[in-house]
């Protein structure tokens, strides 16, 4: 009995990655134009994932070329330009046969990819660590600084201590594990995209809830950053308590 074409369907949209090829098989001898147009999809899925894999295969040169380390650790921060906020730190060691998909510097993904990758990093990292420096320590000491004390507190918070340090663009002050900078490194190391990742979905959450508690600027939608709402709604109301002083001066 010919199976239906609405059958085939469920069964292409319950079919994972690694099935596709042998769905591709049983149905592309298949005259119907329904069948003909679900293997084509089926094949365009499998192009895609084929194409995925080997963007994340490249993104491990790093780590391969430093398989000698143990643990490897990426670190990345997120904030640096916010006129309101913390800079976040992210730092992640990922096991060495990480086969986590779709990493990539978080700016490139959409926030609901970042979240589900927030939750595959949390669940198979080896270990995840955060650093968080305040506006008034940003004003105190200038972000940069601010930046590399956030990168030695994730690194501090790490359950797991690590032996290499892979960071995005530049060397961490005050550290003594190796480091390798790599520049655009949140978009050619594995480990610190999924550390670029961690870093930018944890300060999006805490933006989100400093939004309750100081609605009139929109941290929900843009984070601290200097939109022209954002910016028209302080020089109305005046700075926040979250508000970097020494980042605002020229718009008041």
């Amino acid at each position: 009995m010919e199976q239906k074409i609405g059958e085939i369907r469920e069964r292409l949209q319950a079919a994972n990655e690694n099935e596709l090829p042998a769905f591709i098989k049983i149905y592309r001898e298949d005259v119907r134009p329904g069948v003909r147009a679900l293997v084509e999809k089926a094949q365009k899925r499998l192009n895609a994932f084929e194409k995925e894999l080997c963007r994340t295969e490249k993104m491990k040169e790093y780590e391969k070329k430093f398989d000698s380390f143990f643990h490897i650790c990426g670190i990345d921060e997120v904030g640096r330009g916010p006129l309101a906020g913390p800079v976040v730190a992210g730092a992640v060691i990922l096991p060495k046969d990480c086969d986590i998909l779709y990493l990539n510097d978080s700016k490139q993904l959409t926030e609901k990819k970042r979240e589900e990758l927030f939750d595959v990093i949390r669940e198979n990292a080896v270990a995840v660590g955060l650093g968080f420096v305040s506006p008034e320590r940003i004003d105190e000491i200038n972000i940069l600084r601010a930046t590399y004390e956030a990168m030695r507190e994730a690194i501090g918070r790490l359950e797991t201590a690590p032996d290499l340090l892979l960071v995005d663009a530049v060397t961490i002050p005050e550290v003594s594990i190796r480091q390798v900078p790599i520049i655009k490194g949140d978009a050619k190391s594995i480990s610190i995209a999924a550390a670029s990742i961690i870093a930018k979905v944890t300060r999006d959450r805490l933006m989100c809830e400093y939004d309750r508690v100081y609605p009139q600027y929109g941290f929900a939608s843009n984070k601290g950053y200097g939109a022209k709402a954002h910016i028209d709604a302080l020089r109305e109301f005046g700075p926040s308590p979250i508000h970097r002083r020494s980042f605002i001066k020229n718009f008041l």
